[in-house]
């Protein structure tokens, strides 16, 4: 989340906006690859209302345990989900919030209806 702040306040010495460097974009790269398959995206969904146990997602996406395992090792190094073990359970919980706010935009624009530009997607 920080690493976004500081790309949107990033200016050169004349106070314009500086495009990404190559690292940036590789940054951003990173995320996007993460999000790039339809089980890890429904496991963002689920943890858009909370966290959850990893029993808990292994029900609701209907894969193996070592399948959903993987998939949130991916989500985590991209830095889209952090873990916390309780006792025997692992608990994750969304730290891109903004994330399902991008794939709420998608759907919008796909469907054709209007998309509405919020404060957090605002470059300033």
């Amino acid at each position: 989340m920080v690493y976004f702040a500081y790309l949107a306040k990033r200016r050169n010495t004349f106070g314009m906006k500086m495009l990404p460097s190559k690292r940036d974009l590789a940054a951003r790269a990173v995320i996007f690859k993460a999000l790039s398959h339809p089980d890890r995206l429904r496991m963002v969904e689920e943890l858009a209302d909370g966290e959850r146990c990893v029993c808990d997602l292994v029900d609701k996406v209907d894969s193996a345990w070592s399948t959903v395992s993987r998939h949130l090792s991916v989500l985590k190094e991209a830095g889209i989900v952090a873990d916390e073990k309780r006792g025997l359970q692992v608990f994750y919980r969304l730290t891109l919030p903004c994330v399902t706010s991008f794939m709420s935009c998608l759907d919008a624009a796909r469907n054709g209806e209007a998309v509405e530009m919020r404060r957090c997607c605002r470059a300033e």
